[in-house]
């Protein structure tokens, strides 16, 4: 029977206890993960419903529009997978409608503050155990901000972190999400609270142009309420656990900057024009995330096969053959997929 001697003994003894420490010390101090605990959408009351039919009615007794004009918002309707039951704000089934400042300032109050108060009641949490706060709506920009009428409303604390962003576009929900994140890493065991909202109220467009008038048809009364933590303990409770968040900017081009962009008309009439590259452009930004994606979540088996594809492509580009390889992300790698699809309900 072999002896072990005291210094083996020891030696023993200061390696487990050095794992334990650096465990401890990892667990302690090592990055912090970004959760997501849960989220509520805004569901309007069923009397805000307009259907089709009422929203193309509407625009012919307003009087604002032209034949041709409705026309084509019928058109853009029946292509668009609106349903009936899609909802507008109060003031916009009115005669005429009314989108000054004061309804917008009351539709984002109805959504927001609903979606806010649902979410820390279904949590039993007090809005003072909030730490960061951050909203976002492209259009809407009163003074005081978004984050004051919720701090205002609720109660936050007077030292809560609270950042209202705007005139970002559909981009601003994941931006508020990647700025929540940035701000978790700084400060340590706080939660997040993300809001996101558009008002439509403020966004009708009365002229001609069709490139403007397209916008009157496609969005609707909506809003949500996320609740982010990077504390450890509510990793067994939340749904997702944040990865990865990939954001392609392509302002630096032309074209990509001016696809939809809000200004006036000839007539002085302020819309939202979305031109005919839109989804060109939309197609080219998602290229380059799913470029930038692959490497961090696609086995090294799909990476491998992209890769000769590549090289195959250079060699045989003057002789014409070249197939387009798509990796097949059904195969991401299994931490992502552990991460991310390890849903609780």
């Amino acid at each position: 029977m072999p002896v072990i001697s005291e210094a083996q003994v020891f030696l023993i003894h200061f390696l487990v206890a050095s794992a334990v420490l650096i465990a401890l010390l990892y667990y302690c101090f090592g990055p912090s993960c970004t959760y997501l605990i849960d989220f509520v959408c805004y569901l309007p009351p069923d009397y805000l419903r307009c259907p089709i039919s009422k929203f193309i009615e509407h625009f012919e007794l307003t009087g604002f529009f032209e034949r041709e004009s409705i026309d084509l918002l019928e058109k853009v309707l029946e292509r668009s997978g609106i349903g009936d039951e899609a909802c507008v704000p109060i003031t916009l089934h009115e005669l005429p409608p009314n989108s000054s400042f004061n309804p917008a300032r009351e539709e984002i109050e109805e959504v927001l503050f609903t979606v806010v108060k649902d979410l820390l009641a279904k949590h039993k949490l007090s809005p003072k155990s909030i730490d960061i706060l951050v909203s976002n709506c492209s259009i809407f920009c009163p003074t005081p901000a978004i984050t004051d009428m919720i701090i205002n409303k609720f109660g936050l604390r007077s030292n809560v972190k609270s950042i209202s962003l705007s005139g970002m576009g559909c981009s601003a929900g994941v931006l508020s999400v990647s700025l929540a994140k940035e701000l978790l890493k700084v400060h340590k065991n706080s939660l997040a609270l993300v809001l996101s909202a558009e008002a439509v109220t403020p966004n009708g467009y009365l002229g001609k142009r069709k490139s403007m008038l397209i916008s009157n048809t496609i969005f609707r009364m909506g809003g949500a309420a996320l609740l982010l933590s990077n504390r450890k303990h509510d990793k067994q409770t939340a749904k997702y656990k944040l990865v990865h968040l990939i954001r392609t900017h392509m302002g630096s081009d032309d074209k990509c900057y001016s696809c939809v962009m809000q200004h006036a008309d000839e007539d002085g009439n302020i819309g939202v024009s979305l031109s005919k590259e839109l989804l060109q452009v939309a197609a080219n930004a998602l290229k380059i995330n799913l470029l930038e994606l692959g490497p961090r979540v696609l086995p090294y088996s799909e990476q491998l096969l992209y890769l000769r594809w590549v090289i195959c492509r250079q060699m045989w580009h003057a002789a014409g053959q070249e197939e387009t390889y798509v990796p097949n992300f059904k195969k991401y790698h299994i931490y992502f997929a552990k991460s991310i699809v390890s849903i609780r309900v």
